[in-house]
């Protein structure tokens, strides 16, 4: 169910330059998120922490919307998430993430 979507910005040059590491970044892809022991939608919820605590917009923009749009992620699901980006990286990438949150969900 997983989607082949990179968040750098320079991946579609990647991908029609040179195939082959393109071609090797979505094996990488493909054998982090296998959803052998934890299923896709933890391991999504997991690399929307990290990104959040990275303090990445447009990549916590785009797993925010993968996680609803392919899981149905709920806004509750979402801040549950934030409150240990809250704990483990401080105020400043939760607030972000929060922000970004609300933009999503056009509140």
């Amino acid at each position: 169910m997983k989607e082949d979507v990179f968040y750098g910005k320079g991946m579609v040059h990647v991908k029609e330059d040179y195939p082959d590491i393109y071609e090797a970044v979505v094996k990488l892809n493909e054998a982090a998120y296998t959803g052998k022991v934890l299923d896709y939608k933890t391991q999504k919820l997991i690399a929307l922490g990290i990104t959040a605590a990275n303090s990445d917009d447009r990549a916590v923009k785009k797993q925010i919307q993968s996680a609803i749009n392919e899981f149905g992620v709920t806004r509750d699901e979402i801040v549950d998430v934030l409150r240990v980006v809250l704990l483990t990286s401080g105020n400043p990438p939760f607030v972000k993430a929060m922000r970004i949150l609300y933009e999503v969900l056009g509140d």
